[in-house]
């Protein structure tokens, strides 16, 4: 048996860019006192996906899509993060550009999601 979100290709994109943030991360070569932030982009990276599972689990199609809206601020969030890491010079372009294509790529899906789930309301 699988749950309803597992069939959505956007909630297994989205698992595979937080996989990825968290593993950019981990391999971060920065002091201990930028913890915080670290913890927050991995709390944003997360939460694009289970908010896109959260909200599939809802009642009505309008939560669905207002968890949608959210993840899709998680993703927002999560690029800010990492456009400040590279400033910082704690990433390279090399390591963001990936990462943008693919968040490119779930944003489209959301919006994708979203237009489908208004269609059917």
């Amino acid at each position: 048996m699988k749950f309803a979100y597992e069939d959505l290709d956007v909630w297994s994109k989205a698992v595979d860019f937080a996989v990825s943030v968290i593993d950019l991360v981990d391999s971060l070569n920065t002091s201990r006192k930028h913890f915080r932030l670290l913890e927050q982009i991995e709390a944003s990276s997360t939460s694009i996906s289970t908010n896109i599972a959260a909200g599939k689990g809802r009642f009505s199609k309008k939560e669905f899509v207002h968890y949608c809206y959210i993840a899709r601020g998680s993703l927002y969030e999560t690029m800010t993060f990492l456009e400040i890491f590279k400033r910082k010079g704690w990433i390279s372009e090399s390591d963001l550009t990936p990462l943008r294509k693919e968040a490119i790529s779930i944003a489209s899906m959301i919006k994708g999601l979203i237009n489908s789930i208004k269609k059917s309301a």
